[in-house]
């Protein structure tokens, strides 16, 4: 549309009848009146030279008319806004079940992390594919309490390009994902397993020292701290008898548990537990059974929360709200440090330890990788992949094992000298 003003200064001149740049203090500046939006597409171009001015007033119209061609709008939501819309977008799937809650949490974790990098009131359609290239860098800057872990970032990586892909083809941005910096392949199958999967011993030492922790009279806990000790004991515990992942763990209901109790040729009760993962809370999406030897565990649990109901929450001081991963986190490190594990500063032990512990153990016990994997709600290549070092530990021991007859002819464990 022509514009309607017909007289001009000196510092204000047509760009190809639709549009004008004019001078506003020492720079120039360009305005287009848009139809179809009921508003003027105004930017600074940042130039004082009229020359410049010009040949830039011209870009801008030309994409402005090229984008209105294809059906984009020129006035653009932020960067906040677009991962509000996208988040909105994603709950959807928590509520169809295509995701659990904790996925979506962890997304918006992600997105906010982006947020925090690129701009909470940063235009999206001003975003270039280029924008997160030192995406990597500043993250690693910003970890303050430990160093970011090159696989966390990939994880971010990816969520922020699915929002992007999504804003794009909803008309949101007029790119559909960055270009990050190619980063080093990661060799997940390094020492890194080892340092943060604790031993048989250093779990015996847990088990002390959470009982310590947890003595009310002793540490003069009120009985509100007492019972969340408590929790964050028993979880720990549990996780390290079961192999469950974070979430799965969490969301754990009375009605998910069955306690068994099985009678020895020696008389003995060993209290097992039926627990059921339904799909809606497990990673994997498929419902699994399996049998653990945790019951005890659980029975001293039911008798300390005393649930009213077989759907209350196990691991709640209420059997409504789960305990949080922030008191879960600050317990179980302090218990840890307690225990005064050799290279702990160096190691990254946190509570997704345990399921590497539960796992290890069963591969040390001789269970094949198919029951590790049925039990553990993951493929037998991922166990394979993951834990290969177990195996490598064993197929030591057994090349090692050797015998010798002592002076009494009797067989004897063979040792070097």
């Amino acid at each position: 549309m022509a514009l309607k003003k017909q007289q001009f200064s000196d510092d204000e001149i047509v760009i190809f009848d639709d549009a004008m740049i004019y001078k506003r203090g020492d720079y120039w500046h360009f305005r287009m009146w848009l139809n179809g939006e009921g508003k003027y597409a105004r930017k600074s171009l940042r130039t004082r030279s009229r020359s410049t001015a010009m040949e830039k007033g011209k870009e801008a119209y030309l994409e402005i008319y090229s984008n209105q061609q294809a059906g984009k709008s020129y006035f653009s939501i932020t960067t906040k806004e677009g991962v509000e819309k996208y988040l909105k977008h994603r709950a959807k799937d928590v509520e169809s079940g295509l995701i659990v809650p904790g996925r979506h949490s962890t997304i918006s974790t992600h997105l906010h992390h982006w947020l925090d990098f690129i701009g909470k009131d940063t235009k999206l359609k001003e975003l270039e594919r280029s924008d997160c290239e030192d995406y990597f860098n500043e993250r690693a800057k910003s970890s303050k309490r430990v160093p970011i872990k090159q696989v966390t970032v990939q994880n971010e990586q990816s969520s922020i390009n699915a929002m992007m892909k999504w804003l794009f083809k909803n008309s949101e941005t007029y790119i559909d994902g960055f270009d990050f910096k190619r980063l080093p392949r990661v060799d997940h199958r390094t020492q890194d397993l080892r340092r943060s999967t604790i031993e048989r011993h250093e779990f015996e030492r847990l088990l002390q020292v959470m009982r310590q922790y947890c003595l009310r009279r002793k540490n003069g806990l009120d009985r509100d701290e007492w019972i969340v000790r408590q929790l964050v004991r028993h979880y720990v515990i549990i996780a390290a008898k079961t192999g469950l992942r974070t979430g799965e763990q969490r969301q754990l209901r009375w009605k998910d548990i069955e306690l068994l109790n099985l009678v020895t040729e020696m008389q003995d009760y060993f209290h097992l537990a039926t627990i059921t993962v339904r799909g809606a809370t497990s990673k994997v999406r498929t419902t699994r059974r399996f049998q653990c030897r945790a019951g005890d565990d659980f029975a001293r649990l039911r008798r300390l929360m005393k649930p009213t109901n077989q759907d209350a929450l196990m691991f709640s001081v209420d059997g409504i709200t789960m305990l949080s991963n922030r008191t879960i986190l600050y317990h179980f490190h302090r218990m840890v440090k307690l225990c005064k594990f050799d290279g702990y500063d160096e190691r990254d032990i946190v509570p997704y330890s345990l399921r590497h512990y539960f796992i290890t153990q069963k591969i040390m016990s001789g269970l094949s990788y198919r029951q590790i994997a049925d039990m553990c709600g993951t493929s037998v290549a991922q166990i394979e992949k993951t834990y290969y070092h177990v195996n490598e530990d064993i197929m030591m021991t057994n090349a090692l094992a050797d015998y010798r007859f002592d002076g009494n002819g009797l067989i004897e464990p063979f040792t070097s000298e």
